[in-house]
């Protein structure tokens, strides 16, 4: 037989396994096993075969041939992809992201690799990284050139062009999946998650078997506060591939947020099987541990990530954030190292300096500490586009549309339920004591700081007209008694996932609902509502020391921090007079001095008879979801009250913008 014949022959003989592989792998396994006794170690040939042995589940018997192979055949890039497949079902997801990488920068054009990508990266807690995964998976999947140029716009976020090219192509066809998804990519990198969300659930209707769609459509969910709905598009994902660790991490993402935090726990555990070498799953999984009170396997996930990865400056901050732990000389002097590297991001910078700060502040050196603090505000605030003018203009409005005469209007409006106890106020201000105390009631339930009332804040600014001073505001007062209802009911109906058990009353602790207090009287009028309150200047500074995830724009400048405690002040004396006796205040330092007196004022507010437990609070076993989480887990700390005056000389600027609400403390000013 001639050398032509032969090859001839051999092609023909791979064509055929490859067809066979189709339908039956266990016969195409035999044929490529006959193949390869003749053609020893050929490539194409070894390739089909770990396909075969993928295909009938065997995945270590795929890898002890991809993993040699691809180190004779470092080029291929559709063989890494496989291999990078194997790995993953094999649980060997980190060097799984390795080979998917190899694959995609030999081959860009491989949408199922790019996915594949995605999936990995977004297990392992890169969310970043896995939406540009994304993005070039939907570049790449997609043949039709209009299509292709708006993938292409996505990928390099320039959204404006791909949203005019995208509604341009659903003209055309407006049932094109593909098409929606991205419009529904678009939508959501803009913030419009109620467009993302129906263009979402469109897409699935036309489409129920799209799982990437899907997975989209629980992540919006979850983003939209909606984690109900979201755990129900991800448990059906996780019926079509239980082992996806996209899906999984996902899941732990949501059961953290609905306070299901030993499941989460376990699901991290076994991501990291997967992934041993991601720090960021080792901080999650740090999180999760300490929010459900394991604080000693907390301490030692967050060391493992930082081994990983030394320069980790949210995991350095985590630690600090304990409050109860202590850094040691070796701590600092790796911290301060990190810091000085010209390499490192702001982030790991702001947070360095934060925790620098704890250090040095536990082990008394207040002027060095306060530089410390100073510099990770600095530049915290030099990201944010906060403004005190906006704030001090958004709470004279209120304190103007809110008069007696317009709740006088409203009286008896709203739903019936007495179920939530609000504690609002400042943060760092006691607010999370108070929820300690009350949790350890038998007929109260704790919970955390839930966004719902912001949720209802959004809907109904969109309802407003978005040209107005305060549209949110100004769709309020346009509400009748049956709007007012729904609003209470909707907010019962979207919280009821945090309830655990059947305690009739529980708790929601978001201290920045003092803003909404209007709504909340509103909507449930027979809520209780807690205003918990600090001295000024040690809620400032404790407010400037920490570092908060999002949400408090106003806390890194000590002038800004003054006046925004001056403006709650303001508005929560304007609610005292329109609305006696609806709000009972708890002074934090009279909490600390008269614990049993003032928490029986807190339960007779409350409607509640006294339990000896609410003065035990410190023996609540419950997740804890702040910064105060290790505190409250301890009787009452004295020592704290005057902790402040350690960093007396430097707090002038918060000093001058509190003003005559420093000076009166804890009584009122005069009204401005």
């Amino acid at each position: 037989m001639t050398e032509a014949s032969a090859t001839g022959t051999l092609e023909q003989a791979l064509a055929h396994a490859a067809r066979l592989l189709a339908h039956d792998p266990a016969l195409a396994t035999e044929q490529l096993g006959e193949i390869l006794e003749v053609a020893e170690g050929h490539p194409a040939a070894l390739r089909l075969l770990a396909a075969a042995r993928s295909a009938q589940g065997d995945w270590q018997g795929a890898l002890d041939i991809l993993l040699p192979l691809a180190q004779t055949q470092p080029h291929w890039a559709v063989l890494h992809f496989e291999l990078g497949e194997a790995l993953q079902r094999s649980g060997r997801g980190q060097e799984a992201v390795v080979a998917l990488r190899r694959a995609v920068a030999l081959k860009p054009d491989l949408p199922q690799a790019w996915r594949a990508l995605g999936d990995h990266l977004m297990a392992a807690g890169e969310q970043d990284a896995a939406d540009a995964a994304y993005a070039q998976h939907v570049r790449y999947s997609t043949h039709d050139p209009r299509l292709m140029d708006a993938a292409v716009a996505l990928a390099e976020n320039r959204i404006p062009e791909a949203e005019a090219r995208l509604r341009e192509h659903l003209k055309q066809a407006p049932t094109d999946v593909a098409a929606i998804r991205m419009f529904a990519e678009v939508a959501a990198r803009v913030g419009r998650n109620e467009d993302a969300l129906n263009l979402l659930a469109r897409c699935l209707e036309l489409a129920p078997g799209f799982h990437a769609a899907r997975q989209n459509y629980a992540l919006v969910l979850h983003r939209s506060n909606r984690p109900a709905q979201a755990l129900l598009e991800i448990d059906r994902l996780l019926a079509t591939d239980p082992d996806h660790p996209g899906y999984r991490n996902i899941k732990a993402v949501v059961l953290c947020r609905t306070g299901d935090y030993e499941p989460a726990i376990a699901i991290y555990a076994d991501l990291l099987q997967r992934y041993p070498g991601n720090a960021k799953v080792w901080m999650s999984y740090g999180h999760a541990l300490k929010t459900a009170g394991h604080g000693e396997r907390a301490i030692a996930a967050y060391r493992r990530s930082l081994e990983l990865q030394p320069s980790f400056g949210e995991v350095w901050w985590s630690l600090a954030n304990l409050k109860t732990f202590r850094f040691d000389a070796a701590d600092l002097a790796v911290m301060s190292e990190q810091r000085s590297r010209p390499d490192l991001s702001d982030e790991d910078r702001l947070h360095l300096e934060f925790a620098i700060g704890k250090a040095l502040e536990d082990a008394g050196s207040y002027a060095a500490s306060f530089g410390h603090y100073a510099q990770g505000n600095a530049i915290r605030r030099a990201q944010l586009h906060y403004s005190a003018d906006d704030t001090h203009a958004r709470v004279r409005h209120i304190r103007q549309q809110y008069d007696a005469e317009f709740f006088a209007a409203r009286a008896g409006m709203g739903s019936p339920a007495r179920d939530p106890i609000f504690i609002v106020g400042l943060p760092r201000s006691g607010s999370t004591l108070i929820e300690q105390i009350l949790s350890s009631h038998s007929q109260v339930e704790g919970t955390m700081e839930l966004p719902e009332v912001t949720s209802i804040t959004r809907m109904l600014r969109a309802q407003g007209d978005e040209d107005g001073a305060m549209p949110y505001h100004q769709a309020l007062a346009a509400l009748d008694a049956d709007a007012l209802r729904d609003l209470g009911e909707r907010y019962l109906a979207h919280t009821r996932i945090q309830r655990k058990t059947p305690a009739p009353l529980f708790i929601d602790k978001m201290p920045n609902n003092f803003m909404h207090i209007g709504l909340i009287h509103l909507m449930l009028p027979n809520a209780t509502i807690i205003d918990a309150r600090r001295h000024p200047l040690a809620c400032g500074f404790s407010v400037f020391k920490q570092h908060f995830a999002r949400g408090q724009g106003f806390s890194y400048s000590l002038d800004d921090i003054g006046r925004y405690y001056r403006d709650y002040v303001a508005l929560m004396s304007h609610f005292d007079a329109v609305l006696p006796g609806r709000i009972h205040r708890v002074i934090y330092e009279q909490m600390v001095e008269d614990t049993e007196n003032e928490v029986r004022r807190l339960l007779e507010h409350c409607g509640l008879p006294f339990e000896e437990s609410c003065l035990r609070f410190f023996e609540n076993t419950r997740p804890v979801r702040t910064a105060s989480s290790e505190q409250v887990r301890q009787p009452i700390y004295r020592e704290g009250v005057d902790h402040w005056r350690h960093y007396a000389p430097w707090l002038g600027p918060l000093e001058s913008a509190l003003g005559p609400v420093l000076e009166s403390y804890p009584g009122l000013p005069q009204p401005e």
